[in-house]
């Protein structure tokens, strides 16, 4: 949803930077592209490493348990397991935070015609960040290391604070333009 959303806005930029009648945003939509562009590529790559550390949370939970030693390994390979699977998600919603931001802008000086893709976008990148805060605090509450958890929950709290204004201003702009 993140990577949709970011496409989305590089293509408001790259329709606003070919339009004669915004020349003058063409330097910062430019600036935004290369920004759009740079989330976009990280979010798909984050879709990969998302993969992979819950592939390993189930390897970890695979493994065999018969004894102390299984036990203990066991536990050891979930719990490292699980926090990469809370990291990665915790770098998606904050890319997504930015790609609301960039959002915003673009439904200010983008493109009119294309206004209504800036909406889409702040939605497509809320919704991936809801999606992504989910999963951190999902697999912080089986998280055993309680500092850890806590950090990053911290950390999530504050990449959350203002996000729900942040996709409600962005969409009301863009539902303002409409009318």
């Amino acid at each position: 949803m993140g990577a949709m959303g970011a496409a989305l806005i590089s293509m408001v930029c790259n329709l606003t930077i070919r339009n004669n009648n915004y020349a003058q945003v063409e330097v910062e939509m430019q600036r935004v592209l290369t920004q759009a562009e740079a989330l976009r590529h990280s979010l798909v790559a984050m879709i990969n490493a998302d993969v992979e550390a819950f592939d390993a949370v189930v390897r970890a939970y695979a493994l065999p348990r018969a004894t102390e030693d299984e036990r203990a390994a066991r536990m050891e390979a979930k719990q490292l397991a699980l926090k990469e699977a809370t990291l990665v998600p915790l770098a998606g919603a904050k890319a997504c935070v930015e790609l609301m931001q960039l959002s915003g802008i673009v439904a200010e000086k983008g493109n009119i015609n294309l206004i209504s893709d800036a909406g889409v976008a702040v939605a497509a990148a809320h919704a991936a960040l809801r999606s992504a805060a989910l999963n951190v605090c999902v697999n912080t509450k089986a998280i055993k290391d309680r500092v850890f958890a806590e950090q990053q929950l911290v950390q999530l709290d504050s990449i959350l604070r203002g996000s729900d204004r942040l996709a409600d201003s962005v969409y009301e702009a863009v539902r303002a333009k409409l009318n």
